[in-house]
């Protein structure tokens, strides 16, 4: 059903506000707690280690129960962490609350997903988990540039208390509007790891991994790439984030319908933006329209990028969904946590535009793991046909 879509975007929305919300206000933070920007960004690499190192088990660990009672709990805890975190805590109590809901982010994630599609026809269901993971591109057009236009007239405390009301929100369409969904059949833990031993499998979280690395060795940073590579001050950078945001909405939008028919197409088609956008980031060089169309460009390549990796994984086993894509969502951050980590290091040590080179090289990887799971699935329907 399309309302239990619209409510698993909902708390998306308040999901990636939380996570994503702190991109825009890193220069701020790394100047309030007097830290480099690279240590700020901790904040966003630490939330997604912890996903990355965590999120499978915490997946299969609440497998069992009822996915509106976890849907709840998992927002509730991103509630506690805007509340806490705008009241500008040491940073050691900063990076504690940022950590704490991380843990159950992929939880929320994979139930949301899983109830999106719990009743509906096999061929419109990545069309909805395209619904679902639209909260990622309205959050970028809706609250995550809103919070760092707050920051940049008020505080850059204001930030997380955006992020606050977006939970508060989420959790009341959670509570209202969807039913209680106890899990009727919980498969054994034996079954769901199974799919840890297909090769397919392994290549597709390889894919992920790498190009999800790839966007955001330059995307962590993106208000201090506009700032210091592209001259742009706080306020022009809200409106990136915004233009950013808007057109990863229609991208998802445009994803979920290609997905339908081509996957493997429509994540290549995608992902070549890793390799497209560093080179027209260094030749619009200091031209201000021409920087504001590669933004665009940017922003409808990138924005479905979760969405992409989450189904491209999910589509080598279809017959694990809530544990496939917990993986996805945790290779996905541990992609995000060595992105912002490689691109933190590229900051400190040349300069932060030469981050988009980067994504270029682990785009390139991304490309050579679609290329050998494509050489496996070939060899594989040779086998099946010489065994006929």
């Amino acid at each position: 059903m399309k309302k239990f879509a619209y409510i698993g975007c909902l708390g998306f929305l308040a999901v990636i506000t939380t996570e994503f919300g702190v991109i825009g206000i890193l220069p701020q933070i790394a100047e309030h707690y007097q830290i480099s920007i690279d240590k700020a960004g901790y904040l966003l690499s630490a939330f997604a280690l912890i996903i990355a190192l965590t999120g499978p088990f915490m997946t299969l660990l609440m497998s069992g129960f009822d996915r509106k009672k976890v849907m709840f709990a998992a927002i509730f805890m991103f509630l506690i962490t805007g509340v806490v975190s705008s009241f500008s805590p040491p940073f050691w109590l900063l990076m504690l609350v940022r950590i704490l809901p991380a843990f159950l982010q992929p939880v929320y994630i994979a139930s949301a997903l899983s109830v999106a599609v719990s009743n509906a026809d096999k061929k419109h269901s990545n069309e909805l988990m395209g619904i679902v993971f639209s909260g990622v591109a309205l959050a970028m057009v809706t609250t995550v540039p809103f919070a760092t236009w707050l920051s940049s007239v008020w505080s850059w405390e204001s930030s997380f208390i955006v992020q606050s009301v977006v939970s508060v929100i989420a959790l009341a369409g959670i509570y209202f509007l969807l039913p209680p969904m106890p899990v009727k059949e919980k498969k054994s833990y034996g079954s769901q790891l199974k799919i840890l031993a297909q090769p397919t499998f392994i290549i597709s979280t390889l894919m992920n991994f790498f190009m999800i690395t790839a966007w955001f060795s330059t995307y962590s940073y993106f208000a201090d790439y506009l700032n210091k590579a592209k001259g742009m001050d706080s306020t022009m950078i809200s409106y990136m984030l915004f233009l950013f945001g808007i057109i990863g909405v229609f991208a998802n939008w445009i994803s979920g319908k290609m997905l339908n028919k081509n996957i493997t197409g429509t994540t290549a088609f995608f992902l070549s933006g890793t390799i497209l956008v560093p080179v027209l980031l260094y030749f619009s060089d200091g031209n201000l329209l021409a920087t504001i169309v590669v933004i665009g460009i940017w922003g409808f390549l990138y924005s479905p990028s979760f969405l992409n990796a989450s189904t491209y994984m999910i589509s080598s086993v279809p017959q694990s969904l809530e544990f496939a894509n917990s993986l996805a969502t945790s290779f996905g951050n541990l992609g995000v946590t060595l992105g912002t980590t490689v691109g933190g290091w590229m900051i400190i040590t040349k300069g932060v535009e030469f981050n988009p080179w980067i994504g270029l090289v682990f785009g390139i990887l991304a490309f050579i793991m679609i290329g050998v799971r494509s050489l496996l699935e070939r060899r594989e329907k040779t086998v099946v046909l010489c065994g006929e």
